[in-house]
């Protein structure tokens, strides 16, 4: 099964073979996509998850494994409810 990151770096590169090469645990800045690629994963991120990615937290997603973690994280604390 596909990870949500993995299809959005489908959707981002356009090619299914760098997001089925790089590993959950590789840097993905050190895999072949530059800086501006990234900020367009974050957006997709927000975009299609509704989970928000500040500035801060960027400086702690480096790999898929921690976008997953993080998407995971967020997406039950916003479903706890609160207010």
């Amino acid at each position: 099964m596909s990870s949500t990151i993995r299809q959005l770096l489908v959707e981002l590169t356009g090619t299914i073979e760098y997001a089925e090469a790089i590993g959950d645990d590789e840097a993905l800045a050190g895999s072949g996509i530059d800086s501006g690629d990234l900020v367009r994963l974050v957006l997709l991120v927000e975009q299609r998850t509704g989970v928000e990615i500040t500035a801060a937290d960027m400086e702690h997603l480096n790999t898929i494994d921690d976008y997953e973690r993080f998407i995971a994280e967020r997406s039950v604390a916003g479903s706890a409810g609160g207010a």
